[in-house]
């Protein structure tokens, strides 16, 4: 794996998030927060998480010490989760493009949400964050549709290269 192959992993990201934020622009609040059941249970909590993950993996890779784990906290508009989201996945392009190439084979050393030490190389975990995203991108095409928004289309990798 390269630099440049998750410089188009993080375009990708942007491409997809964007696209997906360009839909919750056109929910309704009571669609935003319907009780829908998934791996979380509104869009609202399911968009949170990936903010959330993309956010707390932002910090590790800055090296923080300090990380703020956001889906315990945040209490944003639907606006400033859209904003917010589309924001930090240009910041994970930043970084990709910023860093070393050698980085990728380094560990990162990190805590995890429950204070426990741990190390995997920064490749594992940029393959991570990506693949997390696109999993739950997956979800919330399904809530919108459960939630009566089927304005949806495919924000599948294939249609990104595509483009």
């Amino acid at each position: 794996m390269t630099k440049q192959y998750f410089i188009e992993l993080a375009d990708y990201n942007i491409w997809a998030n964007n696209i997906q934020c360009d839909w919750l622009e056109q929910l309704s609040d009571e669609q935003w927060k319907q009780h829908i059941i998934s791996s979380f249970n509104s869009i609202q909590e399911t968009v949170l998480h990936i903010i959330a993950a993309e956010n707390i993996w932002l910090q590790r890779l800055e090296k923080q010490e300090q990380t703020v784990w956001l889906q315990s906290s945040y209490a944003g508009t639907k606006a400033e989760h859209i904003a917010l989201w589309k924001s930090l996945s240009q910041k994970l392009k930043d970084y990709v493009i910023d860093m070393d190439e050698k980085t990728l084979k380094e560990n990162l050393d990190f805590k995890r949400l429950n204070g426990d030490a741990y190390s995997m190389p920064h490749y594992q975990v940029l393959a991570h964050i990506f693949n997390h995203s696109t999993y739950h991108r997956g979800q919330l095409i399904t809530m919108l549709r459960q939630a009566g928004f089927t304005s949806v289309g495919s924000t599948d990798m294939l249609g990104y290269f595509r483009k």
